[in-house]
């Protein structure tokens, strides 16, 4: 059973605000409660205010702060929707190494203009193939050391340290939502819940345009999402589980799946009572809390990034009914 040591995620929280910032929790003032029960008090764990506006910062600056200098001889490249990508290209310049990024096509305007001003080369791809990259963990395509954007223990601490601070912001949580793409962010928030307050429920939230983890924990088994579909949730919503995930992902409480008209909703609310812009995937996880269905109590939805086009923004929250 593939573990990720406690001992890992503490020592990570000692090197990584190096690169990353220790991000504010807010309480969502919702203008009403919705349903019949009692609605759960929603906060908001603001990894959007992140350098690089999302949390990949932190799982990438502990990947590359622990190579050796043999391992990033030709460089680091890593494969990614953008997130991933900025915080490898980020952690690369910190570190002094050259960065290369294999990018999905579907990758919005604003993330391809942050890789490149980060000095990242940027190779553009299919989907299908960054897909493939990230279960081949490799490809011919690219050069230097891989830093595997989720699917890596040292990637996973470092995301765990956004756990730690809830828990020091927040002792009493009760739940936490986080967006499921591949799974690294998750994969860190569980194991944290589970080594210092087990009582707190952890869920993943995907779009029903690509929902693996909830068609996985329904058969019990790793399961590709044979129906997936792309759309504005870029960062969430991968095509399957990979197998080496699923050890650390099935011990999550569930996933919750959500409509994009409810991710759209969500990402007007929060811009409406919280002036935060959230992009898609960040969308995903407030619409999860916001639904009730991750339980009653102190709910933290992860905004795991704020990476979105403007115009395309003011699309998706202007097309909202009143």
């Amino acid at each position: 059973m593939r573990q990720i040591p406690l001992d890992a995620i503490t020592d990570a929280a000692k090197h990584v605000y190096k690169a990353a910032v220790r991000t504010p929790l807010i309480k969502l003032d919702l203008p009403f409660a919705s349903g019949n029960g009692p609605a759960p008090e929603v906060y908001l764990k603001l990894e959007s205010l992140q350098p690089i506006g999302s949390f990949k910062i932190r799982g990438a600056w502990n990947a590359v702060r622990k190579l050796t200098p043999e391992q990033m001889k030709d460089g680091v490249w890593t494969v990614s929707a953008g997130n991933a990508a900025q915080g490898v290209a980020f952690a690369a310049r910190l570190a002094g190494v050259p960065c290369s990024v294999m990018v999905m096509d579907t990758a919005p305007e604003t993330k391809l203009r942050s890789i490149a001003a980060l000095g990242a080369t940027i190779v553009t791809a299919s989907y299908d193939e960054c897909w493939r990259t990230v279960e081949a963990h490799a490809s011919n395509r690219m050069r230097g050391h891989f830093v595997h954007p989720f699917d890596d223990d040292d990637f996973i601490a470092g995301n765990a340290t956004a756990a730690l601070e809830i828990l020091e912001d927040l002792p009493d949580v009760d739940a936490v939502v986080a967006a499921l793409g591949g799974g690294g962010l998750l994969a860190g928030i569980g194991t944290v819940m589970r080594a210092k307050k087990p009582g707190v429920r952890v869920y993943a939230a995907e779009p029903e345009t690509a929902a693996p983890l909830d068609l996985s924990l329904r058969r019990g088994e790793a399961s590709r999402f044979e129906s997936w579909k792309p759309s504005f949730v870029d960062g969430a919503g991968g095509k399957s589980v990979l197998p080496t995930m699923w050890p650390l992902l099935a011990a999550l409480s569930g996933s919750l799946v959500v409509t994009l008209d409810e991710v759209a909703r969500a990402m007007k609310l929060v811009a409406e009572r919280a002036r935060v812009i959230a992009e898609g995937a960040a969308g995903c996880a407030i619409a999860a809390a916001l639904s009730g269905r991750a339980g009653t109590g102190k709910v933290v939805a992860v905004v795991s990034g704020g990476n979105i086009d403007l115009a395309r923004f003011a699309s998706l929250v202007g097309a909202c009914d009143k």
